[in-house]
């Protein structure tokens, strides 16, 4: 039989019964039979009948010769035309028996026929059922005209047009209240930003952390946003940072906060001018009573000012990854176990003038009314403003009967927008102007800006806002925010932003000729906003419900501006104007190290939520650049600030985005096939997916321990003793020299690293899979002590000689590293990582991952004789997983070829077993990657390693590769202790994928 009527029959037997043979031609079968004649033993029960069926179908059809025809018979032999047939219905009626039993042959049969049924009316394929008619039948019009078809087809068309869903034309779809209907069922899942229809059109959109949010821009936009954020202003969204509100007593808030953080830090909650309210304060929050350990994140909290009463609110502003960590261990130290009620949020909230028109709709009854499915009148849809996957029946506040204490959950109720850039604040004052007193309700029907008519009745609150509208003008005489002192609060109530816009989009601009020889712009700069002026009306949760609710909507406003005389003039509501409270809270930028103080400092305005898109267009229209995640990474990285969660390896958040990045990153990696990718093995990178902190500490741990002394350099090669613990002094000279030929660097490399392998092959086996997870886990901490910090920042300031380094320590208030000083930090921090910051000296691009090496002696005496030598090379590896890849990859190619030729069942049956085991070796076995339990990290390569890079690029305020990442504290010590006094803080940074290493500088910035 050819090839070709090998496919046809087996496409015809695809769906058939495993009893039913057919041939590919008519004649006489295997026993005389014809095709439809079942073989004399198939008398059989169905379920005998269906393990045949789903046997034959395992092992699929063979289309064997002798299968058909008898043995001694072949196509030439077989009858033709009727003798065949009848000869085969001849035979099968010899061999017949004589008694059946009827309830088991009309089983068998009837598992045919069900089988057959199944097969005729069970659609083989995805096609249409007017594509599966020969093509002289089709036409155009079958696709959507049933009747176009044939008959006996109609009734299975019929059946497929109900199963497609019947979408709305693009016009339905895009009606308001269809549209509205769309967004509220997609938000239910994840939460929308009220900019996120704006941010979907011009950013490309990523979901994180249960938020849906803009990543980066789709145009290029890099060097644009860096040039905002240096020159102009860059607008961010941060609404999806997360707000917990504390109320109950200041001495009971203040004695459990205590616990949860170090004075050892920097600031806490008790810092004097952060309590009064007229500043904003940052820490890194800790589980109660276990500094420095178990790290929950860094936080910022605006404490509200003092009016009189004993009670005292505090929020504390965190990033959702850390929300829910915090949130428990508040609830645990102030024992807030019940719940102080349930909040029900409301779907949506109209604005008074659309409910008018709405019941003059129903009144008039012109309007056709949306009915349920039941009948009744449906409710008009209301759009989701806030949080839409709020379970109604979920609590958001917790009280404490112990102490009073109650913790709200205020996500998505306040909106964050920041600004940054030296001109933010004139973009402020030009987008925003402070309200107009009223003492009257413009429409005593509703109950619009009613709170600020009550509150204009006060002298005291008149005085004090137009103190505040009086300090907010002055802004725009400053030439930068960060002339203001580092997280000034300045309260205020503005009028509606959408009544300033101007006719096109213009570019804010500030005018210092205006306020040049003012003298309240000094004393603003020299003494700052008074405590007073930090009050807002923002903390009372029944004003903001009723700014929200009684919004102005766009309709509206459009329709007021189609009704001016001149098109284009300035709108003037009047008392109807609505009144919103802000909170603007200035953010210092960059205050660590010597260069750029100031950079990316601006400002963060607080508003009610509804108000979004009201507060968001005005700033685009006063000629904002808008960033995403992206460009908030690369705020923090020009500023040399560990951003949230990427760079707290110490706190869950971290760990888990770690965990992210590395599946991703493998993900990407197995993609490329082995020779697009890059063989990790041979360039002697460990892990080069994640960076494996707390083995790093560990294996440094380890060194000191062994040494016990740190006044002998190190080998990157000691030899290893029985522990497999490496000291710090090693007696074996170095095996690897840079004035070593290159083919001796190889094979030195070689043997050296396959000996290591060898030795620890052993160890490695015995211990779990999951030991590489362990060593990733909290068994480190991140060295935030500011005294110790700035101790080691001294220690990395390079001098030209040895006077002048005493007197450089003792100018900076430090001591001399020595023994006597650094024993005690290790003993104290014995596995410690330690924030750094490294420029290149040359040229060079860090990445992620970076290592960080400790430079030898002869590669600081080659850098001092050749101020141009870039660094030395890492040697070649040798990979020993390869060897045993390909023969893994060998027997699983033999295997394969067994089980097309028809193996015997025993045989199959015997190779099960270790099938699955190798299988299993395969997928661990990754070629290019480190299989099993990591080896001594510090000592794998020529260099000896101290630390990973966790965010590196090409900076464009310094015009050279920077890089931030994190070294161990005894590694660093180590180094700074054996290095000359004018080569201190000089590494070697090594990319996962190269064999280069450069020359950087490392400094800590406190």
């Amino acid at each position: 039989m050819s090839g070709a009527r090998e496919k046809k029959r087996a496409k015809r037997m695809r769906n058939q019964p495993a009893s039913v043979t057919l041939p590919a031609e008519p004649g006489p079968f295997l026993g005389g039979g014809s095709r439809a004649c079942p073989s004399p033993g198939d008398i059989r029960s169905e379920h005998q009948y269906h393990q045949q069926k789903y046997s034959n179908q395992s092992s699929g059809p063979s289309y064997r010769k002798d299968q058909y025809f008898p043995k001694g018979q072949n196509k030439r032999e077989r009858g033709r035309g009727r003798g065949g047939w009848q000869g085969g219905c001849q035979s099968i009626s010899e061999e017949m028996p004589k008694y059946i039993t009827v309830s088991t042959f009309a089983q068998a049969r009837a598992a045919e026929i069900s089988a057959m049924l199944k097969a005729v009316t069970q659609k083989s394929s995805n096609s249409l059922v007017f594509q599966t008619l020969p093509r002289h039948m089709r036409r155009r019009a079958m696709s959507h005209n049933i009747k176009r078809l044939p008959r006996r087809l109609q009734e299975m068309a019929k059946k497929e047009k109900k199963e497609q869903s019947k979408t709305k034309c693009r016009k339905a779809r895009r009606r308001h209240i269809n549209l509205v209907a769309e967004f509220n069922r997609r938000q239910r899942k994840n939460i929308w930003l009220e900019t996120h229809i704006w941010y979907a059109k011009r950013f490309h959109m990523v979901k994180k952390w249960g938020y849906c949010l803009g990543d980066s821009p789709t145009e290029k936009s890099y060097r644009a946003c860096y040039r905002a954020m240096t020159k102009h202003c860059l607008l961010q969204d941060l609404s999806y940072y997360c707000c917990l509100e504390l109320t109950g007593k200041e001495n009971e808030l203040l004695q459990q906060l205590a616990r949860i953080c170090s004075i050892d830090t920097g600031v806490t909650f008790e810092e004097a001018y952060c309590l009064s309210g007229g500043f904003e304060g940052s820490l890194n929050l800790y589980r109660a009573d276990r500094y420095p350990e178990d790290m929950l994140g860094p936080v910022t909290f605006i404490w509200k000012p003092k009016d009189g009463s004993e009670n005292r609110q505090l929020w504390i502003w965190m990033h959702p990854a850390l929300k829910q960590d915090i949130l428990r261990e508040l609830k645990a130290i102030f024992q807030c176990s019940e719940p102080e009620e349930i909040y029900i949020p409301e779907p949506a909230s109209t604005s008074v003038q659309e409910e008018k028109k709405m019941d003059i709709v129903l009144s008039l009854g012109k309007k056709r009314k949306k009915e349920d499915d039941e009948g009744e009148k449906a409710v008009p849809v209301k759009k989701i403003i806030g949080d839409g996957t709020r379970d109604p029946f979920q609590a958001y506040s917790w009280i404490s009967h112990a102490t009073g204490i109650v913790i709200s959950d205020r996500s998505m109720e306040i909106l964050r927008y920041r600004l940054i850039g030296p001109l933010s604040h004139s973009v402020l004052t030009e987008t925003l102007k402070a309200a107009a007193l009223q003492t009257e309700m413009a429409d005593s029907d509703t109950e619009q800006n009613s709170w600020w008519v009550e509150n204009c009745k006060d002298s005291a609150k008149v005085s004090l806002h137009q103190r505040q509208s009086a300090i907010f003008e002055l802004l725009e005489g400053l030439s930068s925010p960060s002339e203001m002192l580092p997280g000034t609060i300045l309260g205020l109530t503005v009028g509606d932003p959408r009544v300033n816009l101007p006719k096109k989009k213009t570019k804010a601009m500030p005018d210092f000729e205006k306020y040049q020889d003012n003298a309240k712009v000094r004393q603003l700069y020299l003494e700052g906003v008074p405590v007073e002026c930090a009050h807002s009306f923002i903390w009372d949760q029944d004003i903001c419900k009723n700014v929200t609710e009684n919004k102005i909507s766009e309709q509206d406003l459009n329709h007021m501006r189609a009704e001016l005389l001149v098109p284009g003039s300035h709108l003037d509501l009047g008392p109807s104007e609505s009144k919103i409270p802000i909170l603007l809270v200035q953010q210092p930028g960059k205050i660590a190290g010597e260069d750029r103080p100031g950079w990316g400092s601006g400002w963060d305005i607080y508003l009610p939520k509804g108000w979004g898109m009201a507060f968001w267009i005005p700033f685009i229209y006063r000629g904002v650049q808008v960033g995403g995640l992206q460009e908030a990474l690369k705020h923090s990285e020009y500023k040399r600030t560990p951003h949230t969660p990427n760079d707290f390896p110490d706190c869950q958040a971290g760990m888990m985005f770690a965990k992210e990045l590395e599946t991703s990153l493998l993900e990407k990696f197995k993609r490329r096939p082995p020779a697009k990718r890059a063989n990790y093995v041979k360039l002697g990178t460990l892990s080069p997916f994640v960076c494996p902190w707390g083995q790093l500490t560990k294996n440094w741990e380890g060194r000191m321990k062994t040494s016990g002394e740190f006044g002998h350099a190190a080998s990157p090669h000691p030899e290893c003793c029985a522990s497999e613990e490496h000291s710090f002094s090693g007696p074996k000279a170095e095996e690897v020299k840079e004035t070593s030929p290159e083919t001796e660097v190889e094979e030195t490399m070689e043997v050296t690293s396959s000996e290591s392998v060898i030795k620890k092959d052993d160890v490695a086996g015995t211990q779990d899979s999951g030991e590489r997870d362990e060593t990733m886990t909290s068994d480190f901490i991140v060295l935030r002590s500011e005294k110790l910090l700035m101790q080691l920042s001294a220690w990395c300031y390079p001098t030209a000689g040895k006077d002048r380094r005493i007197r450089l320590i003792s100018r900076l208030g430090q001591k001399e590293i020595t023994e006597d000083v650094f024993l005690p930090i290790l003993m104290s921090y014995p596995r410690a990582l330690v924030w750094v910051h490294l420029s290149l000296l040359r040229k060079g691009n860090p990445e992620l991952h970076t290592m960080i090496c400790i430079p030898t002696e002869d590669d600081l005496l080659h850098l001092s004789k050749d101020k141009l030598f870039c660094g030395p090379e890492e040697p070649k590896h040798h990979d020993i997983f390869k060897q045993k890849i390909q023969e893994l990859k060998e027997e699983k190619k033999k295997k394969k070829k067994k089980e097309r030729n028809n193996v015997k069942a025993l045989e199959s049956e015997s190779l099960s077993i270790p099938d699955k085991e190798t299988t299993e070796e395969c997928e661990d076995l990754i070629l290019g990657l480190w299989s099993g339990a990591l080896p001594d990290v510090t000592s794998h390569c020529s260099r000896t390693l101290l630390g990973y890079v966790t965010r590196g690029d090409f900076s464009l305020a310094t015009g050279c590769g920077e890089a931030l990442g994190f070294v161990s504290l005894t590694g660093l010590i180590y180094m700074l202790y054996n290095q000359p006094a004018d080569k201190k803080g000089l590494v070697l940074l090594r990319t996962p994928a190269s064999f280069q290493y450069r020359f950087a500088r490392l400094t800590i910035e406190v």
